[in-house]
């Protein structure tokens, strides 16, 4: 079976990835794609997970995982998503490390499912929005934790992916940035799902009507109508046009809010994440969604 796991980043799409293949759960259901709803699997995966940490996986743990998610549904490929995969919010950020248990976790998913096709699909974020979003609701201690055991100009995405493609070397991985995410989701939910680009789904613009006006989406979905001819990379050129002329501000604008980052520290951070996604592009086995 292929098995395809959305594993985040935290603050990133706020489970909209998932809520699009649920749209399409029918349809995708004809063509042997199973969208399981996340009550049946997550707490099971954190269950396992638990388990594996002192014992190998039974040998039918894999039959009885994959019957419990689905629930007697036959399927093909399934669609499994959870920003949890890799670890909490708590356990996404340690030191200078992102996501420090990911290695331990895709690993554990390999053991589970020996002889499936896995794959990672996971959107990255700049760190100079990313920490502020992921330590948003933290205790102080938490936020007092990481301003002394953190420095932001060292963490690196590509250390993480690294590791990923050092530890499961068989399983590919598929990484797009947040920050492009209104012009490429289209091409996330086909490359998620496996079907060919042009395929039609349910909830391909549902990104961009949160972020552009009624009157913008309105003559959007006027302008692609005229102009079915259009291909994928034309269509993201469309996209960047209409959101720059209708974009609704306060839902494009990010709020960075921790203490004592500087604009010129913010300005940092996003030149070295500008190089780490240039790096993650040369890693083997890993493929970047971009506009």
């Amino acid at each position: 079976m292929q098995i395809t796991f959305h594993t985040g980043a935290h603050a990133t799409d706020d489970e909209r990835l998932l809520k699009c293949m649920l749209y399409n759960k029918e349809p995708f259901g004809k063509r042997g794609i199973a969208v399981p709803g996340p009550g049946k699997y997550r707490n099971l995966f954190e269950e396992a997970f638990a388990a594996m940490e002192t014992a190998d996986p039974a040998d039918d743990a894999r039959d009885v995982l994959i019957d419990a998610i689905l629930d007697e549904e036959a399927a093909d490929r399934m669609l499994l998503s959870n920003p949890h995969f890799f670890g909490s919010r708590r356990f996404s950020l340690d030191g200078d490390t992102l996501f420090p248990l990911a290695d331990v976790r895709l690993r554990q998913l390999r053991n589970l499912f020996k002889f499936d096709q896995l794959e990672v699909f996971m959107a990255i974020r700049n760190p100079a929005s990313y920490i502020p979003a992921l330590l948003s609701k933290a205790s102080p201690a938490r936020l007092k934790e990481v301003a002394e055991t953190t420095n932001p100009l060292n963490l690196r995405w590509s250390e993480m992916f690294q590791r990923l493609r050092s530890t499961v070397p068989d399983i590919p991985i598929t990484v797009w940035c947040n920050e492009d995410t209104p012009l490429i989701w289209g091409q996330i939910m086909r490359d998620f799902a496996g079907l060919e680009h042009g395929t039609k789904m349910t909830g391909g613009f549902s990104l961009l009507s949160d972020i552009m006006s009624n009157e913008g989406m309105t003559r959007f979905r006027g302008y692609l109508h005229q102009h079915p001819e259009l291909t994928e990379m034309q269509k993201r050129r469309v996209i960047a046009a209409f959101l720059d002329k209708y974009a609704i501000e306060d839902q494009v604008e990010e709020e960075l809010d921790l203490e004592g980052w500087t604009e010129e520290l913010v300005d940092e951070l996003t030149d070295i994440y500008d190089e780490d996604v240039f790096a993650i592009q040369r890693i083997p086995g890993v493929t970047l969604i971009a506009p």
